[in-house]
């Protein structure tokens, strides 16, 4: 007696939470399409938005489980905004950096690097320096610094792969400021 009064209240529940969920829309959808669920969904299904049903009372069979919505939109391809041309930059600040700052600077332009923020060369620098220090393999250090050399608004993929925009970064690094 207990336990079927408990699985109906819990319906009840589900049934109340999906009401309150409806009410509270208000139909101004950004998604492409949307899913129908079908009529033989049990309302703790449409609750939860998940496939199962919830269990029947002892005695029923419970209703067939309607299949779920597919969750992943198809995988658009990635865009990358144009670079910014180096013409088109304001000046870097090096005023306020100190001597090692600025011949890192100086040694990533020399190579064709041309960070947007100095302050952002100096952070990728600090982070090569603190991976060689600790002890990661090259390999896990080129990852990371590729990602933050191709996060550059100033870097340009037609001018070098980020790779090698990466691989300048460590190099220079390790020589100018790991000291």
């Amino acid at each position: 007696m207990f336990r079927t009064r408990g699985k109906v209240v819990g319906v009840a529940v589900a049934i109340a939470a999906a009401g309150l969920l409806t009410a509270c829309g208000d139909n101004d959808s950004t998604a492409s399409s949307t899913p129908t669920l079908t009529p033989s969904t049990s309302a703790a299904a449409q609750a939860t938005g998940s496939a199962t049903a919830a269990p029947a009372p002892e005695g029923e069979s419970a209703p067939p489980a309607a299949p779920s919505p597919e969750a992943t939109p198809e995988a658009a391809p990635q865009e990358r905004p144009a670079p910014v041309p180096a013409e088109d930059l304001p000046p870097a600040e090096t005023a306020d950096l100190g001597d090692k700052e600025k011949k890192l600077i100086e040694e990533l332009n020399k190579q064709g690097v041309n960070p947007s923020n100095p302050a952002d060369a100096v952070t990728i620098a600090n982070y090569v320096c603190g991976a060689v220090a600790a002890g990661k393999p090259d390999a896990e250090i080129a990852i990371y610094a590729n990602a933050m050399a191709g996060a550059d608004p100033a870097f340009d993929p037609s001018k070098m792969p980020v790779e090698q925009a990466g691989q300048i970064y460590i190099n220079v690094s390790k020589q100018t400021y790991c000291q």
